[in-house]
This record gives structure tokens, C-alpha cells and sequence, in this order.
């Protein structure tokens, strides 16, 4: 199986580099394994990109759009959906293949943050347990074509919580995996917004959507509340 490793990015030109570096040092022995960057910036972030050895895509601004977009163009048996300010694990690749050869088309990793906070270190735990509010984009995403391509990929009409819309329709087709690895994201966030506070907000857009509320309201709330 040949992965696809799909990474949409607005405006990353201070981190699109070390998650490059890490993924092309982890894959560069593997022939089966392609980069595609989806690009929505209007910074230095593509150009950076374009010094790997990556596929590069422009799209309009929206996450479940560029993820889309990326994917049109992909190669892949195996999509693997991972943001920008985010590190996968050692051997990945590996682990995302043998669970889709036991029968497991679609799921993710743990995860952790690259802040040692005791509190950060307590949220990245309780991505283990197979709880909807405790899944997120952060944890990145892998799915096979098959799949992706029957549930019809990323509804564009999510300007966020889509990662949380797309798992739920992969199980009512199939298992989701959670993986017993981690990646490391940034906790870039938490450290602008408040460790606290911005758990609470994330919560509240959790809570809201599982109530049915209309898109645009959670979306408003979160522009209005999250720097």
C-alpha cells in the first residue's frame, strides 16, 4: 500500500520546515510514500515548502477544502491527513499500513503537546479513550481511498469540527482505530489563549455541536474567542 501524507496549511512559514524535515527523514528510504502540501497562504509558507520533495496544490482557504483538494490529486491507497504544527511518530507509516491490513480502513494516533505543562501532558492523555471529545484534527487521520472516496471525503460546508463530522460517518461504515503511538503538536494555542480557557472554549464548541447548533454560530464563536 502507497500512503498519501496530505497537509493543509495557511500561513505556516515559521513551522511547515521541521514538520517536513521529520517527515521526509522518516520516509526517505520508502518509494511508496508521496507529500502533498495544500496551500491557502498568502505568506512565504509554499515556497518553503516547495525546497522538499513534496507535491504542492493551491486551494481556497478551509481546511475541509484543502484536504479535499489535496486528496483529488493524491496517489495514494492510504490518505493520511496531518496538520501543519504537527510531528508523527516514529514509524508511522508501519503502523498506519498493518492496521489497515487488519481490517481497520480509517483512524489516528494518540496524541501529546510539545508543552511539558502537567496540565498540556493531562489533555494529550485522554486522547486514548474512544470518546468523540476527545478526537480532534490535531491527532491527524488516516483513511483509505476506498473509504474516503464512499463517505465523500470532507464536507466543505464545515468551517470547522470537521474532523469530528468525517469520524462520525466512518463509523457508520466502519471501526475507527485509535493507535497506541502519540504525535506532538503545538501547544501554540494554549499559550495565547490561556491553557485553561481555551480547553473550556473547545468544550463549549463540543458541546454545542453535539446539540445540533447551526454551523455558523460555532463558527462565529470560535473567531470570536480563539486568537
Amino acid at each position: 500500500m502507497n500512503i498519501s501524507i496530505i497537509i493543509p496549511t495557511f500561513n505556516e512559514e515559521e513551522t511547515i520546515a521541521e514538520t517536513l524535515s521529520n517527515i521526509c527523514n522518516a520516509t526517505e528510504k520508502q518509494n511508496d510514500i508521496e507529500i502533498i502540501i495544500s496551500d491557502a497562504s498568502d505568506d512565504s509558507t509554499l515556497g518553503i515548502a516547495e525546497n522538499f520533495p513534496v507535491r504542492t496544490c493551491r486551494s481556497p482557504k478551509g481546511r475541509s477544502i484543502q484536504m479535499n483538494r489535496g486528496a483529488d490529486i493524491a496517489t495514494g491507497t492510504i490518505l493520511y491527513f496531518l496538520h501543519a504544527d504537527t510531528l508523527p511518530p516514529h514509524g508511522f507509516t508501519e503502523s498506519i499500513v498493518n492496521t489497515v491490513e487488519q481490517g481497520r480502513p480509517a483512524g489516528c494516533f494518540q496524541m501529546c503537546f510539545d508543552d511539558p505543562h502537567w496540565l498540556m501532558q493531562t489533555y494529550g492523555w485522554f486522547t486514548r479513550l474512544p470518546l468523540m471529545f476527545c478526537r480532534g484534527g490535531d491527532q491527524s487521520l488516516f483513511i483509505t481511498r476506498d473509504l474516503f472516496n464512499r463517505i465523500g471525503g470532507f464536507n466543505e460546508k464545515m468551517r470547522i469540527m470537521e474532523d469530528i463530522e468525517i469520524i462520525e460517518r466512518i463509523n457508520k461504515h466502519s471501526t475507527f482505530a485509535i493507535l497506541d503511538d502519540a504525535v506532538i503538536t503545538s501547544s501554540r494555542k494554549y499559550t495565547v489563549n490561556g491553557r485553561i480557557r481555551l480547553q473550556i472554549i473547545f468544550g463549549t464548541i463540543h458541546l454545542l455541536y453535539a446539540m445540533g447548533f447551526d454551523l455558523d454560530i460555532l463558527a462565529d464563536f470560535y473567531s470570536r474567542n480563539i486568537s
